[in-house]
């Protein structure tokens, strides 16, 4: 007999304390995103990019695989994925600020993530070129016999890009241990999803010779099964698995864009009713994992810290001219 829904996570091997610390990275990550709006519409900071909306599925995925081990080619909103794996507020708000202290120097734009010590790939801004090196880093792990996958995230915009099937093409001919998930969050920029891509994106997947999975992005337990079981896939040997997480991207595209041209209220209120943290928050409710009093210590903790790296950040000195190849060499910083 199957245990009931509400004990889903400990058939998934998840322990409470796990699933406690994976709703609070969520959270944190929403309240950064918030701040990091705030932030720039006060004039503080040039751009960013959001990913409210996105961040249940991102740290369901970073929780399925094995952080300082595998490698990551995460892509511009994936602010709560490199939360995950390591990164801190502060690391991330000093990138915001592009403040020398940032693991890049200062010298990235915000939503370029980089970090040797975690794994981190350092992105580019060209759409879709993270694909391709994910499926180059799984290629040097079989040629050294490593038991290791390459995770790669990508919008469905970007999916359109002939770097994604010639990744694709490749992952499969040589049966490489990469997962690429693909977050479909329904608009790439103000293109709506049925008029970027004839079919669904999972199911490119076939033609390719390697499975594909459509998941729910908003159920955490879900996308944590599907990442988990493409991981043991690859590391049998048997190749690369996409996935498709259906999602929607709340904010604007960006800081920069009026999304109101393209979109309704109505729209984006009906799909503020599906927030994939707020459905996590209530399921743990339910476990009897997490009580009200323990829901306000993660909020106010996440405040706490959120507060100390944002003043941290904008009093942090900016990077010096003389210094702009210094942090290319640091031990632990970016330039993966």
């Amino acid at each position: 007999m199957s245990l009931p829904n509400v004990t889903k996570h400990r058939q998934l091997g998840l322990m409470d304390d796990q699933v406690l610390k994976m709703y609070s990275v969520m959270v944190l990550a929403r309240k950064f995103d918030e701040r990091a709006t705030l932030i720039q519409r006060s004039g503080k900071t040039a751009f960013h990019i959001s990913s409210i909306g996105q961040e249940t599925a991102q740290v369901a995925a970073a929780f399925a695989l094995e952080p300082h081990h595998d490698y990551f080619l995460p892509y511009y909103r994936d602010y709560a994925f490199v939360l995950s794996v390591g990164m801190t507020v502060r690391e991330l708000m000093l990138a915001l600020f592009l403040k020398a202290e940032d693991v890049n120097g200062g010298r990235q734009m915000p939503g370029h993530f980089g970090y040797r010590k975690h794994h981190i790939v350092t992105a580019s801004s060209p759409v879709a070129t993270q694909v391709l090196h994910a499926v180059g880093i799984a290629l040097t792990a079989v040629m050294k016999k490593e038991d290791r996958v390459a995770f790669v995230t990508f919008g469905e915009g970007a999916s359109n890009q002939g770097d994604v099937h010639e990744a694709f093409n490749f992952a499969g001919v040589f049966k490489l241990p990469v997962i690429f998930l693909c977050e479909n969050n329904q608009y790439a920029i103000s293109i709506p999803a049925h008029r970027q891509v004839a079919g669904r994106i999972v199911d490119r997947a076939a033609g390719y010779g390697f499975p594909g999975v459509r998941v729910d992005g908003n159920d955490a337990l879900e996308v944590y099964r599907v990442v988990r079981e493409a991981r043991d896939r690859a590391l049998r040997g048997a190749g690369p698995t996409l996935i498709e997480a259906m999602l929607y991207r709340i904010p604007p595209h960006s800081t920069s864009d009026d999304d109101m041209l393209y979109r309704t209220k109505e729209e984006v209120e009906y799909y503020k009713e599906q927030d994939g943290i707020q459905h996590f928050r209530r399921y743990l409710s339910e476990c009897g994992v997490l009580n009200d009093e323990q829901d306000r210590y993660i909020s106010e903790n996440a405040v706490r810290e959120i507060n100390e790296a944002s003043r941290y950040a904008d009093q942090a000195p900016y990077p010096a001219p003389e210094d702009a190849m210094r942090h290319v060499y640091a031990e632990d910083g970016g330039g993966v």
